[in-house]
Parts: structure tokens; C-alpha cells; sequence
């Protein structure tokens, strides 16, 4: 049966909770007691589900006995844990790329422990030290994947088989995060990288908020939307209000609510049906009381943009999509 707006998994990202407290003590080594003031205010925020962002817990780095921990803590909130969200531990990374592949490794195996669906990798890098001092990081360019070299792109290719058939042998889907300026940092490449990696459960994330928000020229949102979802299983969803103004060379974007922003959601979710979408969503923002921003954008989904009834028409996408269980053939377009 096709998901429809009262029960599409939706996640609330936790983004604006700190990998470590107030005393520097890393989340990871905290009592359960402070996982569960989290989910508990994710819980209170209207949220059934949320990713976990590993920029908060790094489930790949607890002991066996703390996972445990962490799925009861869970458990005893009243809070699914569906997706792992892995970020800024790139396979190619050069000096780091064997740590960052033996964590995802790690990360695969605790979501299968986790009983998720879906884990989410990109090749985005640490956001380097000027990016740090702005207040929105991406108005400062970061790390760039190197374009043309076949050497590194193929290293990509190879690495994130690799994980995708380890995700598939566990049970879970793979999802690639679009980021700018790296090999998923236009809808061609992030497409080609899915179709060279050839594996039905390795799939696009199109977090097209991550793209639009640059304060440069930018590819046409519709355009990303038509290439990306057809190859898409699970879903960053954010907002930016933009302007530009092209004669001075001025681009300027600030985060908005889903329903505000230039991308119309509306729209986009039309053709994610077209071409058989129906993986998990998750709900983002950067600044201010961002959770309760995320929550408006879950009720912006529910009562605005996702369909009321299970009656409509539901294209084919080319990768598998939630539910199903993943296997390691060929995509069939490779």
C-alpha cells in the first residue's frame, strides 16, 4: 500500500543538538538519561521518528552493550530511530578515507542492530576553519572533490559499492547526500556516481537545500528535481528564501520554512510520485528554534503537500525505495 500524508514516515533531524554538553563531555559517553531528554523533546515536538545525526551520537563508535542502551532509550521515549545520517566522514578523504570507511562500515552495522532502514552517507568534508567564523558556514566555499580526476571519482565509486553491498547483506538502503561541490554537487554527477555504483539499494538523498542555498549561480531547482528523484530513497527536506541579482553579481539566500522558501515542495513531491518515491522524509533547519521550525515543515507535508489517499498514481523509480528489501544485482538502466 502507498504511503499517504498521515502515515509517511517523517523524521525530525538533530542538527541543533551538540555532539557534546555543556562540559565537553562527548553525547556518546552520557547517561542514557541524556539521550532521552532528547528524543523526549523531539517526541513533544509532534515528531514519531527521528534521524539520527551523528553530528549528536555517533552510533557507529558505541560499545555493543551502549547500542543496546541507545534502542532501549528509544524504545522506552516512544520514538522510532528509522535512518542513521553519517556526515562529514568522506571514503575519499585523502589521510582520513580508510578511518571514515571503517566507521560507515561500523555505522551499516548499527543500524541493521538499530532496526533502521535507511543509513545516509555523502562525501562532504569537515567545514574548515573559515567556515567557521560566518554565520551561515556556507557562504564560504569549503572542500571541493577534485573534477576530471578518474583516479578519485572511481575510488568513490569502488568504496561506496562496497558499502552498499554491505548495507544490502544487513538489510538496509544507502542513500548519497547531495553536497556542493563535491561529486553529488550537481543532479548529473549525483545521478552518474548512483549509476556507476549499479546497486538497487544504493540510491540519492536530494537535499537540494544544500545546493540552493550558495551565494553563487545555482542550477534550476526543477531541473535537479527531474534529474534526482527518480534515482532517490529517502529525502533531506529544507528551505531557502533567495535573491539575485545577476547584473551586480549578488547572490544572497537565508534559511526558511519549507513552505517559504524557492523550492515549492508542492511541486516537487508531484514528480517524486510521478517516478515512484516513497522513501523516509526528514525535516531540517538551520537557526533560531530550528526543532520547532522542522516540526512546521512536518505539518507543512502532512496537510499541504503529501497525498491524502492511497489511490494515486505511483510511477517506477530505478532504485528500491523503503519497504522493500534491498538486493545487490545491477541497476537495471546500468
Amino acid at each position: 500500500m502507498a504511503y499517504t500524508a498521515e502515515n509517511w514516515p517523517i523524521t525530525a533531524a538533530l542538527l541543533q543538538f551538540p555532539g557534546t554538553d555543556a562540559q565537553g563531555t562527548p553525547i556518546n559517553d552520557a547517561p542514557a538519561s541524556a539521550w532521552a531528554d532528547v528524543l523526549q523533546e523531539v517526541k513533544d515536538a509532534g515528531f514519531a521518528n527521528a534521524d539520527l545525526t551523528d553530528s549528536w551520537v555517533r552510533p557507529g563508535d558505541l560499545s555493543a552493550a551502549r547500542l543496546a542502551e541507545f534502542k532501549q532509550t528509544a524504545d522506552n521515549v516512544g520514538i522510532g530511530i528509522p535512518v542513521i545520517s553519517a556526515i562529514r566522514r568522506s571514503v575519499i578523504e585523502a589521510g582520513n578515507w580508510e578511518a571514515n570507511l571503517a566507521y560507515s562500515h561500523r555505522t551499516i552495522d548499527a543500524a541493521a542492530e538499530l532496526g533502521c532502514e535507511v543509513v545516509s552517507f555523502g562525501l562532504h568534508q569537515a567545514i574548515t576553519a573559515e567556515q567557521q567564523k560566518q554565520l551561515w558556514f556556507w557562504t564560504v566555499e569549503g572542500h571541493k572533490d577534485p573534477v576530471g580526476d578518474k583516479e578519485v571519482w572511481n575510488n568513490a565509486v569502488t568504496r561506496l559499492r562496497e558499502l552498499g553491498r554491505h548495507a544490502a547483506d544487513v538489510g538496509v538502503l544507502l542513500s548519497l547526500e547531495m553536497y556542493e561541490d563535491t561529486y553529488l554537487g550537481t543532479a548529473d554527477s549525483s545521478v552518474q556516481l548512483v549509476q556507476d555504483i549499479g546497486l538497487a539499494n544504493v540510491g540519492l538523498n536530494p537535499d537540494l537545500g544544500n545546493l540552493i542555498r550558495l551565494h553563487r549561480p545555482i542550477e534550476d531547482w526543477r531541473e535537479m528535481v527531474a534529474k534526482t528523484l527518480p534515482y532517490s530513497n529517502y529525502w533531506h527536506m529544507k528551505n531557502y528564501i533567495r535573491d539575485e541579482d545577476v547584473a551586480r553579481n549578488t547572490y544572497v539566500a537565508m534559511p526558511a520554512p519549507m513552505e517559504s522558501g524557492l523550492i515549492n515542495y508542492r511541486e516537487a513531491f508531484k514528480v517524486a510520485l510521478s517516478v515512484g518515491f516513497q522513501g523516509i522524509l526528514c525535516t531540517e533547519h538551520y537557526g533560531g528554534d530550528g526543532l520547532s521550525v522542522t516540526a512546521s515543515n512536518q505539518d507543512y507535508l502532512r496537510r499541504q503537500v503529501l497525498p491524502k489517499t492511497d489511490g494515486y498514481a505511483l510511477g517506477q523509480s530505478q532504485v528500491a525505495q523503503g519497504r522493500q528489501q534491498p538486493a545487490t544485482a545491477e541497476l537495471s538502466s546500468v
